[in-house]
């Protein structure tokens, strides 16, 4: 049976690489860049992006120097991503620490996350790979063009389905796709098998964000290691919440959208939401909406060699669907 320990066991070498490469690229005169760097290291991340990206070149093929160091690139990128989410939201903690925006004040940080961005494409750019670079370059502009819309939409009740799904796969889709598109890059595998493989990193990371929706209303603090709906708080519409709202009396809907207008839980209990949320079935039918992605992913990846490695793989949409934390 493949369990998620099995599954970092078979890649536990070259993450130990990858953590290699993450030190080095953080080691910096200049004082904030290492603290920082050395604080967002050290958080307890569970490596997802590397870890995705390692198990795609292992299934084409042996792993190589340029393989480890995009793996740390896409690291980078997420956390250059995360460091700007916090000043953003006004963050106070992440992964269960104080936010490095908290730590040392949102000037300092914010410079220190383009910093991250600037050395991600310094060591991408070492490859000498056109295609590497551009699908960095429109994975992070995509991001940015996700964080743009949302901030556009905060606070604001009337969204579309399909826009809070684009903002899913603006903000967090692009990257995992990239996970599983960028190892073929390197492969030198045709455009047809790297578009088909970035297609199942898009879904697996749709998949991954619907379930983080869903956590953020039904988990807890102690878990989630920030507070529960923390999102709403922060005037997000996300999907499980858009159900609730279609089918909820115009009572309830205004309870949303004064917690939405008050970023915060003042005149509006929280409790209150989260009944609401439940009682229109909103988490479950995000959930089958990621389900749908998840199989998507399954289907998409029977079209490569078996291995273990594609085993490892097709496991892991089960995995993000079921996920607790």
């Amino acid at each position: 049976m493949i369990t998620p320990h099995k599954i970092y066991e078979l890649i536990a070498p070259e993450l130990v690489q990858v953590e290699e490469e993450l030190r080095g690229y953080t080691r910096s005169g200049i004082g904030p860049i290492f603290e920082i760097g050395d604080y967002l290291l050290n958080a307890g991340g569970k490596r997802i992006r590397p870890a995705l990206l390692l198990l795609t070149a292992k299934m084409l093929g042996p792993v190589n120097p340029t393989v480890i160091r995009l793996a740390a690139v896409v690291e980078f990128i997420h956390n250059a991503t995360l460091v700007h989410d916090d000043i953003i939201d006004a963050a106070d903690t992440r992964r269960g620490r104080p936010s490095t925006n908290s730590r040392w004040g949102n000037s300092m940080t914010v410079l220190a996350g383009d910093w991250l961005y600037m050395q991600s494409f310094a060591v991408a750019l070492r490859e000498k790979n056109l295609e590497v670079l551009n699908t960095l370059i429109e994975i992070t502009q995509k991001m940015v063009e996700g964080e743009l819309l949302q901030l556009t939409l905060l606070g604001k009740s009337e969204l579309t389905r399909e826009q809070i799904l684009d903002i899913v796969e603006r903000k967090t889709a692009y990257l995992f796709s990239g996970c599983m598109k960028l190892p073929a890059l390197a492969a030198g595998l045709n455009h047809g098998s790297a578009e088909q493989l970035a297609d199942v990193g898009k879904c697996l990371g749709m998949a991954f964000q619907l379930v983080d929706d869903i956590l953020d209303l039904s988990s807890s603090k102690e878990v989630l290691g920030k507070p529960v709906a923390s999102d709403l708080k922060e005037g997000k519409v996300t999907l499980p919440v858009y159900f609730a709202m279609q089918d909820s009396q115009p009572d309830d809907v205004r309870k949303i959208e004064t917690v939405l207008t008050e970023r915060d839980f003042r005149s509006v209990d929280a409790h209150e939401i989260l009944t609401l949320v439940q009682k229109r079935d909103g988490l479950n039918r995000t959930r089958i909406v990621a389900e749908e992605y998840a199989r998507r992913a399954i289907r998409a990846l029977q079209d490569f060699p078996p291995s273990i490695y594609r085993d490892v793989l097709v496991s892991i949409p089960e995995f993000v669907i079921n996920r607790t934390a």
